[in-house]
C-alpha cells in the first residue's frame, strides 16, 4: 500500500511539473515598437509602445502611441512609420500585464516624456 501511494504521488508531481512548464512557455509575446516623436517643443521624445505580437496592423500601434501623446500635452505631433518601428519582441512581463489587458498596450517611457 505503502508503494502505491509513493507511486501516486510521483505521479501527482510530474504531472504538475508538466503542467507548470506547458503555463510558462506559453506566455503571451508582446512586440515592442521603438517611438521618437518631435514634441511642440522641438525634443525629442522617446518611448516604446508594447503590444501583443498577433497585433499586425500598425495603424492600431499608431494609434496606441496617438492616445499616449493625448495624455502628454502632444496630440498634434505625427506618429507614422517615420517615427515609430518594429524593434523586437519579448515575453510579457507582469509589469506590463495589467494595461495590456486593459486598454491593450503598455508604454515604457525613455527620454523627454514630461
Amino acid at each position: 500500500m505503502k508503494l502505491f501511494i509513493n507511486l501516486v504521488l510521483l505521479l501527482t508531481c510530474i504531472s504538475s511539473f508538466g503542467q507548470t512548464q506547458h503555463k510558462t512557455t506559453n506566455k503571451m509575446k508582446i512586440a515592442v515598437w521603438d517611438t521618437y516623436v518631435t514634441k511642440s517643443d522641438g525634443t525629442i521624445m522617446h518611448f516604446d509602445i508594447l503590444a501583443p505580437d498577433d497585433i499586425k496592423d500598425t495603424t492600431v500601434i499608431y494609434n496606441y502611441g496617438k492616445e499616449y501623446l493625448k495624455t502628454k500635452g502632444q496630440e498634434e505631433q505625427p506618429l507614422t512609420s517615420k517615427e515609430c518601428r518594429f524593434c523586437h519582441v519579448e515575453t510579457l512581463r507582469p509589469s506590463w500585464e495589467t494595461d495590456i489587458k486593459k486598454q491593450g498596450y503598455f508604454i515604457i517611457e525613455m527620454e523627454n516624456c514630461n
